[in-house]
């Protein structure tokens, strides 16, 4: 889940990368992740419901710098 501030659209925007992309949406960052973690929930019950594996997670190499 990548939650990052989007000015244009004044809220917090969550990525899925893993389920092609899908977003969501918080007006903070709490509602953002709350938001972000019931729609992976969603998807892992609908996987589920038609018999299709769960992807594979994404690695992100971040470089964090001091």
């Amino acid at each position: 889940m990548l939650i990052q501030w989007s000015d244009e659209d004044a809220c917090y925007v969550v990525t899925l990368p893993e389920f092609d992309n899908a977003h969501t949406h918080g007006d903070t960052y709490e509602k953002a992740a709350k938001q972000g973690r019931l729609l992976i929930e969603s998807f892992i019950m609908w996987n589920r419901q038609d018999g299709i594996p769960l992807p594979e997670p994404s690695r992100f190499d971040v470089e964090v710098s001091a």
